[in-house]
């Protein structure tokens, strides 16, 4: 981790980006924020810390809108993802950290062109769609912190609209992370970091609020998607270049 006030400005300058469009789109802390976190933090803490915060901003986006929550869908989801997390974090807690960078910088590229492309796959639709994209998305969550594609493909097979998607997502985020740190633990953060992490949680929620009235969502979504990709291919170069 990269020492003194610069980690502690960078920390907090991450989760605020990372929250401000996770509040504009409905998605993305996870794509933003991982390859960035891992960078400062090493893989092990910027994934826990990826799934406290994201775990964090699904549960106050839920409670609005838990009422559109679809528990047929979810139900197979989430249960897949339980039994495959324990699996992601035996095998991220097990690689050399180069091996590991390089994983998760190619897991989240991969991800994001699939999103991007907007994918197609008939086993991806119906229960056993939702049981395959629950696996794949807990095994992702807790191994690279990014869970979220493998629901954002299953939701695009499904044919769900982003208002149907934002809140199963965040249900779908929920317990998810909340299994991923059960399965990983906490960061190992000083009390003046998890204030500055807690301060831009809320800092993102006001300035990703504020954007969402004056930002087009298509826009937004693919400047999302494009930041994303580069720090995935950031994280996979320092990862290859390690090795």
């Amino acid at each position: 981790m990269t020492s003194g006030g610069t980690a502690e400005l960078l920390l907090s300058g991450i989760v605020l980006i990372g929250a401000s469009v996770q509040w504009l789109t409905g998605m993305g802390f996870a794509l933003i924020a991982v390859p960035a976190l891992v960078l400062v933090l090493g893989p092990a803490e910027g994934v826990v810390l990826a799934n406290c915060a994201a775990g964090a901003i699904s549960l106050v986006g839920l409670a609005g809108g838990w009422r559109q929550v679809r528990p047929a869908s979810m139900v197979p989801l989430v249960v897949a993802a339980a039994c495959t997390v324990p699996a992601g974090s035996w095998v991220a807690a097990r690689l050399p950290e180069p091996v590991l960078l390089a994983g998760m910088g190619a897991l989240v590229s991969g991800a994001v062109l699939l999103v991007m492309r907007g994918v197609r796959v008939p086993a991806l639709r119906g229960p056993g769609g939702a049981v395959a994209a629950g696996a794949v998305g807990g095994f992702m969550n807790s191994s690279a912190g990014v869970g979220g594609p493998a629901v954002s493909l299953y939701a695009v097979n499904a044919g769900w609209t982003v208002r149907e998607f934002v809140p199963n997502a965040q249900f779908y985020g929920v317990v998810v992370n909340a299994f991923s740190v059960a399965a990983n633990g906490v960061p190992q953060l000083s009390s003046p970091l998890w204030l500055l992490v807690a301060a831009g949680l809320a800092a993102g929620a006001l300035i990703g609020r504020a954007l969402a009235e004056r930002v087009p969502e298509k826009r937004a979504r693919l400047l999302v998607l494009l930041l994303a990709l580069g720090g995935g291919i950031t994280t996979l170069a320092k990862g290859v270049w390690a090795l």
